[in-house]
C-alpha cells in the first residue's frame, strides 16, 4: 500500500482537483492543491504535456520539499494539426472555455474538412526536490461535436465525444468519466505506482 497519507497536487484548475481527490482519497491519500497551500503559479515553458508536468511538479516540490505531482493536458484536434493541444487553456481567451469552445468549433469550420477525430492527453509527473522525476501518460480518443452539450465536467469537455460513445463528456457522471478519462488512465497508472513501490525511488 502507498506510503503517502498526503500528496501535494500542484494545480489551482478546481476540475482537476476534485478528479485527483475523488480518484487517490480510496488509497486513504489527502491530496493538497496548489490552490490549499497559496503555491505560486509556475510559467508554463515546455513543449512537452510531460515537461509543463514536470516544471510545474519540481517547483512545488522544491517550494514544499517533499515529492509532488502536477499534470498537463489538452485538446489535440487532427485537422487543426493537433492544436491546441499544450495551450489549450491558453487558446480560451481569458481561460473562458466557453469562448474557447466557440473559437475552436469556429476555426474547426474554417478547416472545411469533415475529419474531426480528436484526443485528450494527461501526462502526470511526480518529481522529488532533487529533480528525479516518474511521468505517467493516458490519451482517450475520440472527436469534436459539433455544438456543446452538457453540463458536468470542464474545460473542452462539452464538445468532445469520446471513442464508442454518442455523448460528451460533459454528459458522463464523474465516476462514468475517470474511468476512461485521459486523466483517469494517467492516475490510474501512478496508482499502480503508488500501490507496488516498496520505495518511491524518484
Amino acid at each position: 500500500m502507498p506510503k503517502y497519507k498526503e500528496l501535494i497536487f500542484a494545480s489551482h484548475n478546481k476540475g482537476k482537483i476534485s478528479e485527483i481527490k475523488n480518484l487517490l482519497s480510496p488509497l486513504g491519500i489527502k491530496v493538497l492543491s496548489g490552490e490549499d497551500l497559496n503555491l505560486p503559479e509556475v510559467e508554463e515553458t515546455g513543449t512537452t504535456f510531460e515537461e509543463n508536468a514536470y516544471i510545474k511538479a519540481l517547483a512545488a516540490a522544491k517550494e514544499k520539499n517533499i515529492p509532488c505531482i502536477a499534470d498537463d493536458s489538452g485538446l489535440c484536434v487532427d485537422a487543426m494539426g493537433g492544436r491546441p493541444g499544450i495551450y489549450s487553456a491558453r487558446y480560451a481567451p481569458n481561460r473562458d472555455f466557453d469562448k474557447g469552445i466557440e473559437k475552436l468549433l469556429n476555426e474547426l469550420a474554417e478547416t472545411n474538412s469533415n475529419n474531426r477525430s480528436a484526443h485528450f492527453s494527461c501526462v502526470i509527473v511526480l518529481a522529488n526536490p532533487n529533480g528525479n522525476y516518474k511521468s505517467f501518460e493516458g490519451r482517450v480518443d475520440g472527436r469534436i461535436a459539433t455544438k456543446k452539450s452538457g453540463t458536468m465536467g470542464f474545460g473542452y469537455d462539452p464538445i468532445f465525444i469520446p471513442t464508442g460513445f454518442n455523448r460528451s463528456f460533459a454528459e458522463f457522471d464523474r465516476d462514468e468519466k475517470n474511468k476512461i478519462s485521459h486523466r483517469g488512465r494517467a492516475l490510474q497508472k501512478f496508482i499502480t505506482y503508488l500501490t507496488t513501490q516498496d520505495e518511491y525511488n524518484v
